[in-house]
């Protein structure tokens, strides 16, 4: 059971259905990994999604990664890869870990590529749950796997590939 914990700050429009939309991103990344069982197993499998300010994602990404500089998303993974591995299996809660949005990045590269809001933090809500399950783009041919896996998660959601036009 996928159980998803969503806190939102004011910059974030409450009237948007954020819950429903960070549910349906994580289950589509969990469902276009490699433990697509985590999805479907009886046990809870949790992680968090945190839409905070620039600052906030700011001071985040200075402390824990070094970087002066704000950033459109942050992961912060908490389950090791056998435990991954192991999800489908009964036993306690397994916690993936956190996920933090900076709203006015996100808002900007919307606006650039011309997409709502919401498709985009879906895109990032997507990227961070597939860091959560051990994907990174550090060299190209994981780049290329991670890339892979987000647009088919979006397009399970009906979101159109976010990458079209700079390959």
């Amino acid at each position: 059971m996928l159980e998803i914990a969503i806190d939102t700050d004011g910059e974030w429009d409450s009237s948007t259905g954020w819950d429903g939309l960070a549910r349906a991103a994580a289950a589509a990344a969990i469902a276009e990994s490699a433990f697509p069982q985590l999805g479907t197993s009886e046990r809870t499998v949790e992680l968090s999604i945190r839409l905070a300010g620039d600052a906030e994602v700011h001071a985040l990404n200075s402390e824990w990664r070094g970087k002066d500089k704000p950033t459109n998303v942050l992961s912060f993974p908490m389950a090791e890869a056998e435990e991954l591995a192991d999800g489908g299996a009964a036993g306690p809660e397994l916690m993936l870990g956190d996920i933090i949005l900076a709203r006015g990045i996100c808002a900007a590269e919307a606006q650039q590529k011309s997409i709502p809001l919401e498709s985009h933090a879906a895109h990032l809500m997507v990227h961070g749950t597939l860091h959560l399950l051990g994907y990174d783009h550090m060299d190209e041919a994981s780049a290329a796997d991670m890339e892979a896996r987000e647009v088919r998660a979006l397009a399970r959601m009906g979101i159109s590939d976010p990458y079209e036009g700079e390959r």
